[in-house]
């Protein structure tokens, strides 16, 4: 059987990262706190709509989590509204992003990094005139 498409992604790290990363995702991309099963780890769900895309897990006190560290994993995209709001926001947050647009499609993209490291990626829809 084949996969059927993305269902979430999971970022485990220490509490302090965690609620770091936690208020970065709300404020930055524009998630949302939403519900969570009782599992014996402490975490949060973070949901874009309905759905909940990012998992965030405390790393347990002997757990070794590298920040920033250089792997494969490049970046998490998210389909999203109004680059210029979006755009302002990131600017109002001072976070540092770069924009692009997709060949052939004109998508837009603007690119960050979140607290640990990761990059987020958002895509915009191509205007339509």
């Amino acid at each position: 059987m084949p996969a059927l498409g993305l269902d979430h992604y999971n970022l485990r790290a220490p509490r302090a990262l965690l609620d770091e990363l936690r208020a970065f995702y709300i404020a930055a991309v524009g998630l949302a706190d939403g519900p969570r099963p009782p599992f014996a780890r402490f975490g949060y769900w973070l949901y874009a709509g309905t759905e909940p895309v990012l998992h965030l897990t405390e790393a347990s006190p002997d757990e070794m989590r590298i920040v920033h560290a250089g792997g494969t994993f490049d970046h998490v995209a998210f389909h999203a509204t109004n680059p210029t709001a979006m755009a302002a926001q990131l600017d109002a947050l001072g976070i540092a992003y770069q924009q692009a647009v997709v060949p052939g499609s004109g998508v837009r993209q603007l690119f960050f990094l979140d607290p640990a490291g990761n990059g987020v990626e958002l895509n915009f829809a191509a205007p339509t005139e």
